[in-house]
């Protein structure tokens, strides 16, 4: 099925605008998802929220959002209250600043969506703002209302289209060093690097997108095939045996015996 376009509106650089159409780059659809239920008479659980203290059920118009400054202590905002800070709603991705496209590290990138010209009018105009940044070996930054909040996006080439990644907020990501300044700063051994990288030559292939199926969504729906036909839930795999590692590993003999199992693996 055609992924649907779940957003409309105008990419704009200084006086060049042209009609756009947005649709998410990945989905969740095909998921197998559970409703709770009530095992006694097969209905189904809803949720409800009721008052902490009182245990009385509240009202969806008695909601307010509640900022914690202390314990049981909340500074209450109306919903108008945090739609005014807001960016906006315009429809427009007006591109304020062009940036290096590998100065933006992967741990930013959030969303990916596929943007493509809304009209056969406006495919030049997309055109020319796609191939000037591939060209130059940037990516556009825009700040736009998607998923209820304003968030900055980066507008990167792809092929005949542009992926529009939603970007992560600045709080959100972690310093590198917060962890790698733990580590050690030796070097391994140059003679070992060797060994490894004939193992990486070994086990190199082309990318596939079988590498990330999901083999418990796999095995979910051969329980449900089988309960809807009234069979027996297939039988349950068989867990892989666990070995456990030596306590004392020396890394060289390691990578022999693995590059040796490598070459027997491949020969067979």
């Amino acid at each position: 099925m055609a992924p649907r376009t779940f957003w409309k509106g105008y990419l704009k650089l200084s006086l060049v605008t042209c009609p756009v159409t947005l649709m998410p780059a990945t989905t969740e659809g095909e998921k197998v998802r559970f409703h709770t239920l009530n095992a006694k008479t097969g209905n189904r659980v809803v949720s409800q929220y009721v008052d902490s203290v009182t245990e009385q059920p509240v009202r969806d118009e008695d909601e307010v959002k509640g900022y914690e400054r202390g314990e049981n202590d909340y500074i209450m905002l109306e919903d108008e209250e945090i739609e005014a800070v807001a960016l906006e709603s315009t429809r427009t991705i007006d591109i304020d600043m062009f940036v290096p496209d590998h100065s933006i590290g992967w741990v930013w990138y959030d969303r990916p969506h596929f943007l493509l010209p809304g009209d056969e009018v406006g495919q030049e105009a997309f055109a020319v703002i796609r191939d000037a940044m591939a060209a130059t070996g940037t990516v556009g930054i825009s700040r736009v209302v998607m998923y209820r909040r304003e968030r900055a996006v980066m507008l990167k080439p792809c092929d005949k289209g542009i992926v529009l990644w939603t970007l992560r907020y600045g709080d959100e990501v972690r310093e590198a060093g917060d962890y790698s300044d733990k580590l050690g700063a030796e070097k391994p051994e140059a003679r070992l690097m060797t060994l490894v990288r004939k193992l990486i030559d070994e086990r190199s292939t082309q990318w596939d997108a079988r590498m990330v199926d999901d083999p418990v969504q796999a095995r979910l729906l051969d329980i449900i095939a089988a309960k809807q036909k009234g069979r027996k839930k297939p039988a349950r795999p068989r867990a892989p045996k666990v070995e456990t590692p030596d306590n004392v590993i020396d890394i060289m003999t390691a990578l022999k015996k693995s590059i040796q199992a490598e070459g027997q693996r491949s020969r067979g």
